[in-house]
């Protein structure tokens, strides 16, 4: 797989490097495992897809491969019009890097997007659903479109941070808590990958999905549905400032290392041992957020000049 490609992509590159034939099935488990990745934007992938006519869906079954894909050397992105959903990719970003940089006033309007960015009804439609899906726009009563103030402040990334210090490492000490092997397995495939060239070759969406991935497996195999949902809702907050975070990737080889530490005592059900090393963990992150937050803090409120 080319890890630098979105993963409509990538999913098409495994359908032809695996040769598979039309109705093969693609579970998105498997496909997750393969791309080093969660269900998630695998599922946000395969509808897409879906929608291009390449795979279909039945209810109940997943999806399955709707159209040849020949074998080969050749790339089938073109001939499958990927480039447009490589376009939007780049678009997304823009706007988020946009936002964070203070260019883009807190409400706005879908025309005034299409016009700033050069997208058709259509497109804008495919971005703005993600990003509200993600929980840092949303539509407004009656008209127009507004930015969350969530996750764009020094104060709200750091408050992110210590809810997660307070809930993570206590949920490893919940009465009956289990990692399942396979998921441990698969946590620590996804830590050893990027130790291995993935840090620097990964997509954003990649390296903030394998941490998500990891954080929420670990307070998943708690199985308190509490502390589970509210993760969850902190992990998709809290994506607008981790793609941020991310020119800066030196300091994830630091946390690999710290998350095969923490697998370890795990898998030897040392799960006191493992809490105190995810708190440190969660902690040492939180001390080097300096440098992000100097970075927003400096930039321009919304909707005024650099």
């Amino acid at each position: 797989m080319t890890p630098q490609k979105p993963l409509a992509a990538q999913i098409v590159e495994l359908i032809q490097a695996d040769g598979l034939a039309v109705g093969a099935h693609l579970p998105a488990q498997m496909l997750a495992d393969r791309l080093r990745v969660s269900r998630s934007p695998i599922n946000e992938a395969l509808q897409h897809l879906h929608e291009m006519g390449v795979l279909a869906r039945e209810r109940n079954r997943g999806y399955f491969v709707a159209r040849d894909v020949p074998s080969g050397s050749g790339d089938p992105s073109t001939a499958l019009g990927l480039q447009a959903h490589d376009a939007l990719i780049d678009v997304y970003f823009r706007i988020a890097d946009d936002l964070l940089r203070g260019e883009l006033p807190t409400s706005f309007t879908e025309s005034q997007m299409r016009a700033r960015y050069a997208l058709t009804p259509a497109q804008l439609n495919a971005v703005l659903g993600r990003i509200a899906n993600e929980g840092w726009a949303e539509r407004r009563p009656g008209y127009g479109w507004e930015f969350s103030g969530m996750m764009r402040t020094p104060d709200a990334l750091l408050q992110s941070y210590r809810l997660r210090l307070a809930l993570e490492p206590a949920a490893l000490l919940e009465p009956g808590y289990r990692l399942d092997p396979a998921v441990l397995a698969r946590c620590r495939q996804a830590e050893l990958h990027l130790l291995a060239g993935g840090i620097e070759t990964d997509t954003a969406d990649q390296l903030h999905d394998r941490g998500v991935r990891f954080h929420e497996s670990l307070v998943e195999a708690s199985g308190n549905p509490f502390f589970i949902d509210t993760v969850r809702r902190v992990n998709r907050v809290r994506r607008l400032l981790s793609y941020r975070s991310m020119r800066d990737r030196k300091r994830y080889r630091q946390h690999c290392e710290q998350h095969l530490h923490v697998l370890e005592l795990l898998e030897h059900e040392r799960n006191e041992d493992a809490s105190r090393a995810l708190h440190e963990h969660l902690l040492s992150t939180l001390k080097n957020i300096g440098q992000l937050t100097d970075m927003l803090q400096a930039a321009p409120a919304p909707g005024k000049p650099r």
